[in-house]
């Protein structure tokens, strides 16, 4: 999809069924792969953020008024300050998301590329489009939790839970999707990272 931006939340999708498979590197070993093993460790770190805000966007969603006082609890400062929050934590995972993206971009993939293995490179091109998603996903989830600090009320926090958990389902399934295919070449190619 050309513009990413324009798109509806449903329709931002990572294609999984065109997922590129990487045939096993000739020669890889056990410490090779344990080696790519890191690049799942830092993703659980990432997950486990994501795993705490969805307990607190959860528990903010559920409240403990019916829907009918809203207007009450959105203007109670405890739930207010709960909206304000949530905002800030996903602006928070915006950051670190894109951060790790970055590094991504910028140093393991064009490392990888360059190795001349046509899988790899299949691999790391679909991770790219990934990617690409993922982005747009976190930039629409930074705009949510601005909305959320600017005007807390069920519409802007409904909209900042979809995103989220939208960008939720999409990174649990690149992450293991990235750690299945790379492990062997982060390992052989990379020395670890």
């Amino acid at each position: 999809m050309n513009d990413l931006h324009k798109a509806a939340l449903s329709d931002l999708d990572l294609n999984e069924a065109a997922r590129p498979k990487m045939v096993p590197i000739k020669g890889a070993t056990a410490s090779d792969r344990h080696k790519g093993k890191h690049l799942a460790m830092i993703h659980r770190h990432y997950l486990s953020e994501m795993a705490q805000i969805a307990d607190i966007l959860d528990r903010i969603k559920a409240g403990d008024q019916p829907p009918a006082a809203l207007a009450k609890i959105v203007l109670n400062s405890d739930m207010r300050q709960n909206f304000e929050v949530a905002g800030t934590i996903c602006g928070h995972q915006c950051k670190v998301l894109t951060m790790h993206h970055n590094i991504e971009e910028h140093q393991m993939f064009p490392a990888l590329a360059a190795q001349g293995n046509t899988e790899l490179t299949n691999v790391v091109d679909k991770l790219r489009a990934e990617h690409l998603v993922i982005h747009e996903l976190l930039k629409r989830l930074e705009r949510s939790a601005l909305a959320i600090e600017r005007a807390p009320n069920e519409k802007t926090f409904k909209a900042a839970y979809d995103v989220f958990f939208k960008l939720r389902h999409c990174v649990l399934s690149h992450f293991g999707y990235e750690e299945t295919e790379l492990e062997e070449a982060i390992g052989v190619y990379l020395g670890g990272i």
